[in-house]
């Protein structure tokens, strides 16, 4: 990452989405080019998630799943494919768009349905609480997002009784470390407070999924939640922690540091210094107005 600074008094709610917004809109398209996503398995009609979701998913086969943050349908077609009614969600007209086409293309339309709309717009947008057997957020999700106690109780509000979330993040202690803080033995150094509650203001013009191309859009705002931070949260909004998992490996290079596995995740290349990504179930019990 090239620059990093903590937000000023006078950044709005305008100012963020604007500038996260043009950095995911101008990456679809090279998520979508030849050195982008590897679409060929899904067009082939067996699309993969990452191997955590494999082994902890389990079946989606004749499940209402609602897929937040979804980007241009990739995982949300995948679990179509599968068996799922699904709807993908996501705040980027490209993505959106591009998710539609790429329903159409691979017959899956009438199975996938996507809608565009900002996160916490989105019980507005799609007015169907309690309808949904699982919320599905996976992977450079929540980061984008300031208010994890909002965000869960936006979870909550579309789950049925007995409908669950699953995520799977990047973990919160990885992000107070980065290349860009690099230490003597090219290790990533401190970076960011855990604790920080204002956003991480980063001007970086490279792209996870093609380390080749430079984006013109480099401004974006992230923010660190605890972990204690989303489970009390999702707690809070009337969900109850299944299990919790936290992980020595994650789907893309978060630092140059870590070597490619058989399985095609990210490792630390000698010992596990500290977890890379945390994955979690948690079921909506309660009966109660949504």
């Amino acid at each position: 990452m090239s620059a990093i600074a903590m937000s000023g008094p006078t950044m709005t709610t305008a100012d963020w989405r604007a500038a996260n917004r043009s950095v995911w809109d101008e990456r679809v398209a090279v998520h979508l080019g030849p050195r982008g996503y590897n679409l060929a398995p899904l067009r082939a009609g067996h699309g993969r998630l990452n191997p955590i979701e494999e082994k902890e998913l389990g079946p989606v086969e004749g499940r209402r799943v609602l897929h937040l943050q979804c980007h241009f349908g990739a995982d949300t077609l995948t679990l179509a494919q599968r068996g799922a009614e699904v709807l993908g969600l996501d705040f980027s007209r490209p993505a959106i768009e591009s998710a539609r086409h790429l329903a159409v293309e691979l017959g899956l339309d009438r199975r996938a349905r996507f809608v565009e709309s900002e996160l916490y717009d989105a019980p507005s947008a799609i007015p169907e609480p309690r309808s949904f057997d699982l919320v599905f957020v996976t992977w450079g999700a929540i980061i984008w997002l300031p208010d994890i106690r909002r965000w869960a109780e936006i979870v909550a509000h579309f789950l049925r009784p007995g409908g669950s979330l699953y995520l799977a993040e990047g973990h919160p202690a990885a992000y107070v470390f980065d290349d860009l803080s690099r230490l003597p033995d090219g290790m990533p150094g401190y970076f960011a407070p855990y604790f920080a509650r204002e956003p991480i203001v980063v001007d970086d013009p490279r792209d996870y999924a093609d380390t080749s191309a430079r984006l013109t859009n480099t401004r974006q705002y992230n923010w660190i939640h605890p972990l204690a931070d989303v489970v009390t949260g999702l707690f809070d909004a009337g969900l109850r922690l299944e299990w919790l998992h936290e992980h020595e490996s994650v789907p893309w290079r978060m630092f140059e540091t870590l070597v490619k596995d058989e399985s095609g995740m990210y490792r630390w290349p000698d010992k596990a210094w500290l977890p890379l990504a945390f994955s979690l179930r948690a079921m909506r019990a309660d009966s109660g107005s949504p």
